[in-house]
C-alpha cells in the first residue's frame, strides 16, 4: 500500500497514451478508405468491385508501408510527420478523386480508364503512409512498463481472460510485446473506424465533411503527440526540441486550423463541393452546351443522397425542378404527372370495383403515388426503407404540390423497412403491387431488381393480382432489358402489358413517347379500360395511351438471372 506521502501514479501513462494515440490513427486510415470506397462508387459504380479493390489496395499499400519504415529512424519525428502528412493526404485525396470527375467536357483517348486507374492513387498514398504508423508506434511502446493487459488496469478480468485460453493455448505472461499490443490497439481502432463511419459519420455527415473531419482528427493527433512528447511526459528515445519539429508543427497547426474553420461550416462546404459536382455529373449525361443544371439542394439521408436541382435543357420548353435519388433520376417537372399516372391510373383502371382493391406500393416515399391512389379510396400498404427520405417529403413545398399531405390519407399503412423483410414476414396478398423504386444505376439497386425480390412479389399476389413497374428503354438499355426479362421470367411471371406514356416536353403541340410501364402477370390478364381512370392526365390523353396488348415475356440465351447469391452487373445501367 503507498504510504500518504508517495507520488500517485498518472491514470495516463506513457503506453496507455501511446496505444490509445494507435486507436485514433487506426480509426483515420481506415475511415479514410472507406470514403475513398463510396467516392469511387459514386464515380464509377459497382460497390462490390470499387470495396474489394479499395481493401485490397490498401492492404497491399499497408504492407509497402511496413517494409519502408525499417529506412526510417527517429520514430518521435518520423511518427509526428507520418500523422501529418496523413492529416493533409487523406482530405486531399478525396479532392483529387473529385476533381478528376468534374470536367466532364474534357475528352481525350483513353479516358476513363486513365481517371479510374489514377483515382486509386489515394488508396495507395494513405495505405504506404498508414504503413509506416505501427513500427514507429512499436518502436515507442517497446520495454516499457508493463503489458497492454497492465495498463488497461481493471478494465477486464485478466485471470479469467487467461484461464479461457489456456484451455486452448499455452499461455504465458505478455510482458514486452509490444508489437502484438499495437496490432490489437489497431485492428480495434479500425473496427471502431469502419462502424463509426457506416452508422455516424457517412449518414449524419456526407462524405465531404467527413474527410474533413478525418483529417481534423488526424492533425489533432499528431498535435497532442507532439505536446506530449515535448513536454517531457513521453519515456523518449531522444529528446526533441521546438526546433527540431517547428516546420511540421506549423503545417500541422495551419491544417488543424483550416479544417476545423471548414468542418464549423460543413453544411455550406457540402453544398458547394456537391453543388459543383453534381452539376457536372448531371450534365455529362446529355450532349455538350445542350443543358444547364443549377443544383439547389443536397441532402443524404441513410439509404440515399436526394438532390434537387433545375435544369434547362435546349429541347425543352422551359426549366424545371428535378429530383434525384443517388444517381438515378427519380421525376421531373415536365412529366410527374404522366409517370405517376401511368404507374397507378392505368392499372387502376383495370378494375370495377377500384374500393375494393388491396395495393401494395414498394418505394414511392414522396407520397404522389398515394395521392393519385387516395382518388379510388383503395387501400395502400406502403413500404419504404428510408424513414428520413419520408419525413423529409412531408413538408417540403416542392412535394406539396404533387402529394396535398397525402401521407394522411386513412387508408394509408405505411411501414418503415425493408420490402424483403416485409414480404417474408406478411402472408397477406394484394391485387396490385406498385414499385416506385429507383433505377438500377448501383450495386445497392441489386436485390430490388433481382429474382428472388420478384418470387416474393409474385407469391403474395391475389389470383386476379398484377405487378406494375416503370422500366429501362429496351432500345436505350438493352442489357439491362434482357437481363431484366430474364430475371422476372424466373420468378414466375410469364407475360408482360407493356405501355408507355407520351408528353409535349418540347412545347410545339407534337408529344413524344415518355416512361415505360410493364404490367407483370403469371396468370390474369386484364386490360386498362380508361374511362374508370381518375386522373386528368389519363383523360386528356387516352387516345394517345395504348394499345393494350398482353403478350409472353421474351427471354434471351445466354443471359442469366440477376440473383442476390449470383448477381448479373448487366441489369445495372451504366455498369462498367
Amino acid at each position: 500500500m503507498d504510504s500518504p506521502d508517495s507520488p500517485r501514479r498518472s491514470t495516463v501513462t506513457d503506453r496507455r497514451f501511446k496505444l490509445g494515440l494507435t486507436v485514433v490513427v487506426a480509426f483515420c486510415s481506415i475511415a479514410y478508405e472507406l470514403v475513398y470506397s463510396q467516392f469511387l462508387t459514386v464515380f464509377y459504380g459497382g460497390t462490390v468491385v470499387r470495396y474489394s479493390i479499395t481493401i485490397g489496395l490498401y492492404m497491399f499499400s499497408l504492407g509497402i508501408g511496413a517494409l519502408l519504415s525499417g529506412q526510417l529512424d527517429d520514430p518521435e519525428s518520423n511518427l509526428l510527420r507520418t500523422e501529418v502528412y496523413l492529416s493533409v493526404a487523406g482530405p486531399v485525396g478525396a479532392g483529387f478523386i473529385i476533381a478528376l470527375n468534374s470536367f466532364p467536357n474534357v475528352a481525350f483517348p483513353g479516358k476513363y480508364t486513365v481517371t479510374l486507374v489514377a483515382a486509386h492513387l489515394p488508396i495507395i498514398v494513405v495505405g504506404v503512409l498508414s504503413g509506416f504508423e505501427i513500427p514507429l508506434l512499436d518502436s515507442l511502446v517497446e520495454d516499457r512498463e508493463g503489458s497492454l493487459f497492465s495498463a488497461m488496469g481493471s478494465l477486464y478480468p485478466r485471470r479469467v481472460v487467461r484461464r479461457v485460453m489456456g484451455l486452448f493455448f499455452s499461455v504465458s505472461d505478455s510482458e514486452g510485446r509490444s508489437l502484438s499490443e499495437v496490432l490489437g490497439a489497431d485492428y480495434i481502432g479500425s473496427l471502431l473506424g469502419t462502424v463509426v463511419y457506416a452508422l455516424v459519420l457517412y449518414p449524419r455527415l456526407g462524405l465531404v465533411v467527413t474527410v474533413l473531419v478525418l483529417g481534423l482528427l488526424n492533425a489533432l493527433a499528431a498535435l497532442a503527440f507532439a505536446a506530449w512528447t515535448l513536454t517531457g511526459r513521453s519515456e523518449t528515445l531522444s529528446r526533441p526540441t521546438v526546433g527540431n519539429w517547428r516546420a511540421v508543427l506549423v503545417v500541422g497547426l495551419l491544417v488543424t486550423g483550416t479544417y476545423g474553420g471548414l468542418v464549423a461550416n460543413g453544411d455550406a462546404v457540402d453544398r458547394t463541393v456537391t453543388g459543383a459536382y453534381m452539376g457536372d455529373r448531371i450534365a455529362d449525361e446529355y450532349r455538350p452546351g445542350s443543358v444547364e443544371i443549377d443544383v439547389q439542394s443536397y441532402d443524404t439521408t441513410a439509404y440515399q443522397r436526394v438532390t434537387m436541382y433545375e435544369r434547362r435543357v435546349s429541347t425543352h420548353a422551359g426549366p424545371e425542378q428535378c429530383l434525384r435519388l443517388d444517381s438515378a433520376l427519380q421525376l421531373c417537372d415536365s412529366w410527374v404527372d404522366s409517370y405517376h399516372s401511368g404507374l397507378v391510373d392505368v392499372p387502376m383502371s383495370m378494375y370495377d370495383d377500384q374500393s375494393s382493391v388491396d395495393v401494395l406500393l414498394v418505394g414511392g416515399g414522396d407520397y404522389i403515388a398515394v395521392n393519385h391512389l387516395r382518388d379510388y379510396n383503395v387501400s395502400v400498404d406502403q413500404v419504404d426503407i428510408d424513414g428520413e427520405f419520408l419525413e423529409y417529403t412531408k413538408n417540403r413545398s416542392y412535394f406539396e404540390q404533387f402529394h396535398d399531405d397525402a401521407y394522411e390519407y386513412d387508408r394509408l399503412n405505411t411501414t418503415v423497412g425493408d420490402a424483403y423483410t416485409y414480404l417474408r414476414g406478411t402472408d397477406k396478398e394484394y391485387d396490385l403491387i406498385l414499385l416506385d423504386v429507383p433505377g438500377a444505376r448501383s450495386d445497392d439497386a441489386l436485390p430490388l431488381y433481382s429474382q428472388e425480390f420478384y418470387t416474393l412479389l409474385d407469391q403474395h399476389l391475389t389470383d386476379r393480382g398484377v405487378v406494375v413497374s416503370w422500366v429501362y428503354s429496351e432500345y436505350t438499355y438493352p442489357q439491362h432489358n434482357k437481363a431484366y426479362h430474364n430475371t422476372v421470367a424466373a420468378a414466375g411471371f410469364d407475360r408482360h402489358l407493356p405501355y408507355s406514356v407520351v408528353e409535349d416536353l418540347d412545347g410545339d403541340g407534337e408529344y413524344e413517347r415518355g416512361e415505360q410501364f410493364y404490367v407483370l402477370s403469371d396468370g390474369p390478364t386484364p386490360r386498362p379500360d380508361l374511362e374508370h381512370a381518375r386522373g386528368a392526365y389519363v383523360r386528356n390523353n387516352a387516345d394517345r395511351l395504348g394499345p393494350f396488348e398482353w403478350q409472353r415475356l421474351a427471354t434471351y440465351r445466354g443471359i442469366k438471372p440477376n440473383s442476390v447469391f449470383d448477381p448479373n452487373y448487366d441489369i445495372i445501367v451504366g455498369y462498367t
